[in-house]
């Protein structure tokens, strides 16, 4: 029995490192997540659904059982450097925010170095005109889209809340972005330094093009832009300065620096085994509702 036990044991082992070589840290993160209940009062109507022009998939979630009328919309998208990532990976994210009432749209992006900016971007803008175009269909309130994001995820809620560009070269009108959300996301980081924004933004002519600290503007939609005392690979002062000079010209911003957080972290505080570690997920949220009623 005892051989039996300890075989049993190394094979729990084992299967446990393989799914550790297979499976992303968020990704893992996700499946604790799920087993923790985080995907109680959940579901996912719409899974790999294509949009844009360059193969892109999405993932809708919302609450379950939601009864009618239709509910606020987030369209969340992840981070990774702009290099890694995929929107399965952190489904404990886009479960979060429809347990809290929100119908979810989380869209996968093209990555370097198969790109560089601004594809990303342009990824994101059409993730956006399918949510205004399809959301409807899924329980989403079209006139109330917000945006959020984590890391490379936040920059993409950034430029596409201040720089028009991206999604009026989409047919979107820019006023259709509500509020949004920006968790440890590089905002002020020309000139490029790490390899991860050099090989992003290779070819740029103009570095400040590519800053959302440059397209800050008095009529910006309303910004929480979340940091932490820990984060060393996107530090504080992104967030700080944007929302400084967000504030200097009048624009709706809050900020947020939790103590003690890395830049992991904040993510990770919005699972449901991380979330005791700062109320990320509920500063968020009644952030959103402040500004989606």
């Amino acid at each position: 029995m005892w051989r039996w036990a300890a075989g049993a044991v190394l094979a729990l082992v084992l299967a446990g490192l393989a799914l550790a070589l297979l499976v992303s840290p968020p990704g893992l993160l996700s499946l604790a997540d799920a087993a923790l209940g985080g995907g109680s009062g959940t579901s996912r109507p719409g899974s790999a659904i294509a949009f844009g022009t360059h193969g892109q998939t999405l993932d809708v979630w919302r609450p379950a059982g939601a009864g009618p009328g239709r509910r606020p919309v987030l369209i969340f998208w992840y981070g990774g450097g702009w290099v890694k990532g995929d929107r399965a990976a952190y489904a404990f994210a886009a479960r979060a925010f429809a347990k809290a009432g929100f119908v979810v749209v989380a869209p996968d992006y093209r990555k370097v170095p198969g790109v560089r900016f601004p594809a990303f971007l342009q990824d994101g803008a059409e993730a956006v005109r399918w949510t205004r175009d399809h959301v409807a269909e899924f329980g989403g309130d079209p006139s109330r889209i917000a945006l959020a994001g984590h890391s490379a995820g936040a920059y993409t809620v950034a430029m596409l809340a201040l720089d028009r560009r991206w999604l009026v070269a989409e047919g979107v009108d820019p006023g259709i972005v509500k509020a949004g959300v920006g968790l440890s996301g590089p905002y002020d980081f020309a000139p490029f330094t790490s390899k991860r924004a050099i090989d992003a933004m290779q070819g740029v002519a103009d570095p400040a093009m590519t800053q959302p600290l440059h397209f800050a503007r008095a009529d910006a939609p309303p910004l929480l832009l979340v940091t932490s005392s820990r984060d060393t690979v996107v530090r504080p002062k992104n967030a700080i300065n944007l929302a400084a000079r967000l504030k200097a010209l009048g624009a709706p911003v809050e900020l947020r620096n939790y103590p003690g957080l890395s830049h992991e972290e904040v993510a990770m505080a919005l699972s449901v085994p991380f979330r005791g570690k700062a109320p990320v997920l509920a500063d968020s949220v009644a952030f959103l509702d402040r500004k989606l009623p």
